[in-house]
């Protein structure tokens, strides 16, 4: 393998890998939504 090559490799997964954390991060930290709970909406009132 030649030194390019394995310089692009590296590259690729370095950006691959940072971007999945990132967007893991970004999910992860976002603000949860109030759900209602589905079983009280179904019992009467």
């Amino acid at each position: 393998m030649t030194t390019s090559a394995l310089i692009m490799i590296i590259l690729t997964q370095g950006t691959v890998i940072a971007a999945t954390i990132y967007f893991f991060r970004k999910v992860l930290k976002a603000p949860q939504n109030a759900e209602p709970d589905s079983y009280s909406d179904n019992d009467p009132k």
